[in-house]
């Protein structure tokens, strides 16, 4: 399914927003608003627009072999104001999506750091990461944005800065760097500490996942290790939720190997489990929990210049923890990886993404999905 530049446009210009997105404000400083782009797409090569061709909209899926679950809905909401892509990934704060970092206007070591406020449908400019990168892990803790490593070339040399952003000052700064240099890990908060997980390390020409598995305590600027992830992996998805860490899908290097695996961490005994597997083995998607289940959409996988070979993934499967399966509902309009994906209230956002395997296209879609009739 593709989307027009009217309809894009028309969704983004939308400013009205029905009771069921309004969210309360928070400590948030007033932000400098942006509009959103006029065009969806644009290559990475030169930054310019771009429209999808035939080819590049043969590479979407939608088909999940999960049963079918109840069906939900998605709707536009406003664009970013540029195309963006492997920011990897995003996270809420007090009711807002922060997308940080990732490719854009033609460059893939952007700092840009652009937070959308469901209850006005409007993006806003905040304080760029002080070095940009893509692929930057992010998460939430008591009221404070962490941002952890990422890559700064296209999808590698990683580095191991991190650092702490203050939403009421808008203001990033330095923390202990990551013990070891990577990137499109994961980053969970839980229990006081945040839980790095896997990714992509050096030597940069080889380029290597990693089941690293390092927590990062705040109250003591400094990181030790927990047992590693079995099967290591980058661009998984990951939730925490009652006490435990769930690692959902990702790949093996690359994309051509991308894998369904499902491990929960016990951090009780320091050790991992296997869980059902995700139906549509996949990375570089988003995973979320809504409705006390994990929502997981988007992605890719296949071999870059290899018609027929190419996907990318517009399927929306949920897990359920108490029974340890697996539904499928209504799949992305627009499929996308490397998206920024959060729940918010009773709906999940879905902003941004790569249009096409690899990091070729950027897209400034953004979508919306409830279980709301």
């Amino acid at each position: 399914m593709s989307i027009s530049r009217r309809t894009f446009f028309a969704a983004a210009s939308t400013l009205a927003v029905d009771a069921a997105f309004s969210q309360p404000h928070h400590h948030h400083p007033d932000l400098p608003v942006l509009p959103s782009a006029a065009e969806p797409y644009a290559r990475l090569q030169g930054g310019q627009p771009h429209h999808l061709t035939a080819d590049q909209t043969a590479q979407r899926s939608f088909d999940s072999p999960a049963p079918q679950g109840p069906k939900g809905r998605w709707l536009a909401r406003a664009a970013l104001p540029i195309p963006r892509s492997e920011m990897a990934w995003a996270t809420e704060s007090a009711g807002r999506l922060h997308v940080i970092g990732g490719y854009g206007e033609g460059r893939v070591d952007r700092g840009y750091h652009h937070v959308y406020n469901p209850s006005t449908d409007v993006w806003h400019n905040a304080a760029a990461l002080p070095r940009g990168a893509n692929h930057v892990a992010v998460v939430t803790l008591d009221g404070r944005i962490y941002a952890f490593g990422g890559f700064i070339e296209q999808n590698r040399n990683p580095d191991t800065h991190a650092y702490v952003y203050d939403v009421s000052q808008d203001k990033w700064s330095s923390v202990a760097p990551m013990p070891r240099p990577r990137g499109a890990a994961a980053a969970m908060a839980l229990n006081g500490k945040v839980h790095l997980i896997g990714g992509a390390s050096s030597p940069t020409e080889e380029r290597a996942s990693v089941g690293w598995h390092e927590v990062y305590d705040p109250q003591t600027d400094s990181w030790s290790r927990r047992k590693a992830l079995p099967g290591a992996r980058d661009h998984v998805g990951c939730v925490a939720y009652q006490n435990r860490i769930h690692v959902v899908g990702g790949r093996f290097n690359t994309f051509e190997y991308n894998t369904a695996l499902h491990h929960v961490y016990l951090p009780d005994r320091d050790t991992w489990e296997l869980r059902a597997p995700m139906p549509s083995a996949r990375s570089g998607h988003g995973l979320v929990i809504y409705r006390d289940r994990f929502f997981a959409m988007g992605g890719e996988g296949g071999i870059i210049n290899r018609p027929g070979q190419q996907t990318v993934f517009g399927q929306m499967e949920s897990y359920d923890p108490k029974t340890d399966s697996w539904l499928s509902h209504a799949a992305m309009p627009t499929p996308r990886h490397a998206v920024g994906a959060v729940a918010i209230g009773d709906w999940i956002y879905v902003a941004g993404g790569g249009a096409v395997l690899g990091g070729g296209v950027q897209s400034a879609v953004h979508e919306a999905f409830t279980l709301q009739p």
